[in-house]
């Protein structure tokens, strides 16, 4: 019988095979289990497809582990402040003798009251209730945020937010987001302590560790190893796409064939999606880097963008994961097959 595929693209699910980013998680997860924490807050920020959900899973999944942890995970789309207020008290009614005896919570319109008494429409001083308890039972509070968004949802929250730490509540906050939403609300005049939250930017995942997982699932030698690993530049969507694609059809189909396929997801899944955000600028310059590494004068004849321009483009495109600048006066794309995709595009 054929084994499961241990590759997976489901949004979010850490796959069987999975390449950890050990420095990172270990950077978050020791940070927040201090006694004495030097942050409250962490940012995971990265292009499309770069694992940051799944790195941000990873870390939940460890701090869930530890009894004294809650974790509320948050839907970036919904109202913030009364996600967190309902998804606080279910957390809390699933463990035991967080909340005082005669604490009640009412899931049908919400309302949460001692004794029965109606509860207040303030959700924020329902909030800061259910935070006292979990201060007293010497429980911490982690909230996730999954791409987050610059927006007056965000700005609220996080304004709420930063007066609950002023209150030493014992609380926590990991987002992920793309590079232009965590930009935004850092340099957001009315948010100025996100300013100082540290920041993870997701570097492309070790070819060494991709060529060694491919070689082991696939048993093949080092070397065509390497050239899968090669395909893939490190980024953790090619790397999960690709492992999933070889392991199904390497019997019954050409290597041509294979990559084809892994254009079609690349295509359907991120690129698109990718491309879409970009401005009109941004896009002459991406076609104009083609799909190797080239002069930054040739990129300015085809893109007909004069110099100082380009040099604001180009640092934005670096900071937003899509080039790199690999030596002094060259670039090139940063994600693997993107110009043999989007060449197609309008």
């Amino acid at each position: 019988m054929k084994k499961d595929n241990p590759f997976t693209l489901t949004f979010g699910i850490e796959p069987s095979e999975y390449i950890a980013r050990y420095e990172n998680t270990e950077t978050i997860i020791s940070t927040f289990m201090a006694d004495h924490p030097v942050s409250q807050t962490y940012m995971i920020e990265g292009v499309r497809g770069t694992g940051k959900t799944v790195m941000m899973t990873r870390i939940t999944k460890e701090i869930k582990d530890d009894t004294n942890w809650i974790v509320v995970d948050l839907n970036s789309t919904k109202d913030l402040i009364e996600e967190f207020a309902i998804r606080l008290a279910d957390a809390c009614k699933k463990k035991k003798g967080i909340l005082p005896a005669g604490f009640s919570i009412s899931i049908a319109g919400f309302g949460v009251g001692v004794s029965g008494t109606p509860a207040s429409s303030n959700y924020i001083n329902q909030i800061e209730d259910m935070l006292t308890s979990i201060q007293k039972k010497k429980k911490r509070v982690l909230i996730t945020i999954d791409e987050v968004q610059h927006d007056e949802n965000m700005r609220e929250f996080a304004s709420e937010f930063q007066m609950l730490i002023r209150k030493d509540y014992p609380l926590f906050l990991l987002m992920t987001g793309l590079y232009e939403q965590i930009n935004a609300i850092q340099n957001d005049s009315a948010l100025t302590f996100l300013l100082r939250t540290p920041k993870i930017c997701l570097e492309p995942l070790s070819i060494f560790q991709i060529a060694k997982l491919y070689e082991s699932v696939f048993s093949i030698d080092s070397e065509t190893s390497k050239s899968l690993a090669n395909i893939t530049k490190g980024y953790a969507f090619a790397f999960q796409a690709l492992g999933m694609l070889y392991y199904e059809h390497r019997e019954t189909e050409s290597m041509e064939n294979i990559l084809t396929m892994l254009d079609g997801m690349l295509d359907d899944y991120v690129y698109r999606k990718i491309w879409n955000s970009l401005s009109g600028v941004e896009k002459r310059i991406m076609k104009a880097i083609g799909d190797s590494e080239i002069k930054v004068a040739d990129v300015l004849a085809y893109a007909e963008i004069d110099s100082s321009s380009f040099s604001r483009y180009r640092d934005n495109l670096i900071k937003k994961g899509m080039i790199l600048s690999p030596k002094h006066g060259y670039v090139s794309i940063a994600l693997p097959r993107f110009y043999s995709i989007v060449s197609f595009y309008e």
